[in-house]
C-alpha cells in the first residue's frame, strides 16, 4: 500500500480527498485555540470564560458524532460528510462576526458539530481499504487530516498577523477564521462532485434497522445504555461548568432545565435502543455466532480512545496558552511552538496503525501504546519555567506521539466489528474521545496543567492494564478481505469472540 499512497488513483485517491477533508474539519475546529489569549484580551473575557469556551468546543461533538453515525450508514459518505463540510461556515461566521461572551459560547458549541465528520471517513476509508491494510489506511486518514490542527495553530497566527493591515494593526483574527470556513463550504461542493460510496460493484450495507445500534447479546444491550449515560452525563457537566461563578451563562433554572432535557434525550435514546432490539430482549430473537459481537469491546475501544484522542484534545486546546505563560512568550511564538504536539499526526497516527497491522496482534500494539500514553504525560507534569524550552517541547512532542499513535491503533480495530454499523459504532467511539476532552478541560478549568497532564496519565496507565486483561484479539483482522465479502463456499470466521 504505501508503494502506491500517492498514485491518486483508485481507492488511494478516495483516501486523499477524504483525509484533506477531515483536515479541513479540524482547522475550523481548531481555529479558535491559537488566537484564545488575544480573543480574551480583545472582549475582556475572564481566564475561566476562555477554558469554558475550550470545552464548548468540544461538547456537542459528543451528540453530533452518535446522530452523524446514524446518517452515515442510511445515507452514505459522500452525502453525509459533504453536508458537514458546507455547514462548517455558519459557526466560523458566527465565531468571526462574535462581540461577547455569549456569542462565543452558541458559536462554538456549533462548531463541535463540525467536530463529528472523522466518522464519515472511517466509514469511507473501510469500504476502499482490505482488513490487512486497515490499521495504515485509517491511521493516514485520521493522522493526516488531525494535521489540520498544526494548520491552524501554525499558520493562521501568521495569516492573522500578515493581515493586520485591514484590522487597523492588530491581530487580523476574525479574517483568519471566517476564511476557514469559506474554504471547508467550497470544499464540500468538490468533495460531493469526486467521490463515491463504494469502488464500482460493491454495494454499500446498511444497517437493517435505524434509530439505534442493533446488539446481538443482552448483555450488551446493557453496556450500551451505559455508554450511552456516560455522554449525556459529559453533557451535564458543561452545563454545570456554564452556570458557575466567573460564567454565568446558564442561571440555576436553566442548568436545571437543561439536565432535565438531557434526562429527556437518555430516556429517548434508551426508548430507541430497546425498540431496535426488543426481539432481542424478549427473547424472540437469537444470532449465530458469525453474527454476534460484544459491545464490552466497544466500550474498552472508547476508553482507549478517552485517552488518547481525549487527551489531544485537551492538550491541543491548552497548550498555545501554556506555553505562552509558563514561559512568558508572544502568542504567535507559543502558538508555533504548540503547534508541534499536532504537528506529528502526520507521522503518528499513522504509525500507530501501521505498527497495529505489522505487530500481529491489535491488542497489544493497544495495551503498549496506551502505557506510553500514561508514562508520557506523568512526565509532561513536570514541566515549569526552569525547564529549557526545547526540552518541554521534546516531552510535549513524546506525549503527542503516544497518544496519536493511540488513535490509530483504536481505528485500526473498530471498522472491523460489524462492517454495517461501521458507522454507528465510530461514532460511539469517537463520542468518547470528545467526553475525555470535556472531562479533561473541565478538570483544567478548576485546577492547572500539571494536574491535568497527572489526570491524563493515570487514566492512561489504567486504560493499559484494562487492554492487556480484557481486550480481545479481533479474528480476521489481518484477511485479504471482510469475512461478509468471501464467496459464499467460502469458511466464515466470526470477527469478535462470542459472549457466553
Amino acid at each position: 500500500m504505501l508503494k502506491n499512497l500517492f498514485s491518486f488513483s483508485d481507492r488511494y485517491r478516495i483516501l486523499h480527498q477524504t483525509w484533506f477533508a477531515f483536515f479541513l474539519t479540524f482547522v475550523c475546529w481548531f481555529n479558535f485555540a491559537p488566537f484564545a489569549t488575544t480573543i480574551g484580551r480583545e472582549l475582556h473575557l475572564a481566564p475561566e470564560q476562555i477554558k469554558t469556551l475550550g470545552i464548548c468546543n468540544l461538547a456537542l461533538t459528543i451528540p453530533a458524532r452518535l446522530i452523524i453515525g446514524m446518517l452515515l450508514d442510511r445515507f452514505g459518505p459522500r452525502i453525509t460528510y459533504s453536508m458537514l463540510l458546507m455547514f462548517a461556515v455558519v459557526p466560523c461566521l458566527a465565531t468571526a462576526l462574535a462581540q461577547d461572551f455569549n456569542q462565543l459560547v452558541i458559536s462554538r458549541l456549533l462548531m463541535g458539530i463540525v467536530g463529528s465528520g472523522f466518522v464519515v471517513g472511517i466509514r469511507m476509508v473501510a469500504e476502499w481499504f482490505e482488513p490487512k491494510e486497515m490499521g495504515i489506511a485509517q491511521g493516514i486518514y485520521g493522522g493526516w487530516g488531525n494535521f489540520g490542527a498544526f494548520g491552524a495553530e501554525f499558520a493562521l497566527p501568521i495569516l492573522a498577523v500578515s493581515t493586520s493591515f485591514f484590522a487597523g494593526g492588530a491581530s487580523n483574527w476574525r479574517f483568519a477564521i471566517a476564511l476557514t470556513g469559506i474554504i471547508t463550504a467550497i470544499y464540500g461542493v468538490i468533495y460531493y462532485n469526486n467521490v463515491q460510496d463504494t469502488p464500482t460493484g460493491k454495494v454499500y450495507k446498511k444497517p437493517k434497522k435505524n434509530g439505534s445500534l442493533e446488539v446481538t447479546s443482552i448483555k450488551s444491550f446493557w453496556a450500551m445504555i451505559v455508554s450511552n449515560f456516560g455522554l449525556i452525563f459529559a453533557l451535564g457537566l458543561l452545563a454545570w461548568r456554564l452556570e458557575q461563578k466567573n460564567i454565568h451563562f446558564l442561571t440555576l433554572n436553566q442548568m436545571y432545565l437543561t439536565w432535565l432535557l438531557l434526562a429527556g434525550l437518555f430516556a429517548y435514546q434508551s426508548y430507541k435502543a430497546w425498540q431496535v432490539n426488543r426481539e432481542l430482549l424478549i427473547g424472540k430473537k437469537t444470532y449465530a455466532p458469525s453474527q454476534r459481537f460484544q459491545f464490552g469491546q466497544v466500550a474498552l475501544l472508547e476508553f482507549t480512545y478517552i485517552t488518547s484522542f481525549g487527551s489531544e484534545l485537551a492538550a491541543v486546546s491548552m497548550l498555545p496558552a501554556f506555553f505562552e505563560k509558563t514561559f512568558a512568550l508572544e502568542h504567535v511564538a507559543a502558538g508555533m511552538i504548540a503547534a508541534t504536539y499536532p504537528f506529528l499526526n502526520l507521522i503518528s497516527r499513522p504509525s500507530g496503525g501501521l505498527i497495529s497491522d505489522k505487530f500481529n496482534s491489535r491488542k497489544w500494539t493497544m495495551t503498549i501504546i496506551s502505557a506510553g500514553i500514561g508514562v508520557s504525560y506523568l512526565m509532561a507534569h513536570f514541566i515549569s519555567s526552569s525547564w529549557p524550552i526545547p526540552l518541554a517541547i521534546a516531552v510535549t512532542m513524546l506525549a503527542a506521539y503516544f497518544a496519536q499513535a493511540g488513535c490509530g491503533a483504536t481505528y485500526s480495530i473498530v471498522p472491523l466489528i460489524k462492517k454495517e454499523a461501521t458507522g454507528q459504532i465510530a461514532g460511539n467511539v469517537g463520542a468518547y474521545g470528545n467526553f475525555g476532552g470535556v472531562v479533561y478541560l473541565t478538570i483544567f478549568s478548576l485546577t492547572d496543567a500539571p494536574t491535568l497532564f497527572s489526570t491524563m496519565g493515570i487514566a492512561a496507565l489504567v486504560c493499559a492494564f484494562l487492554c492487556a486483561f480484557f481486550l480481545k484479539e479481533p479474528k480476521g483482522s489481518f484477511a485479504a478481505t471482510f469475512e461478509d465479502e468471501l464467496p459464499e463456499t467460502a469458511t466464515k470466521t466470526p470477527i469478535f469472540l462470542t459472549e457466553e
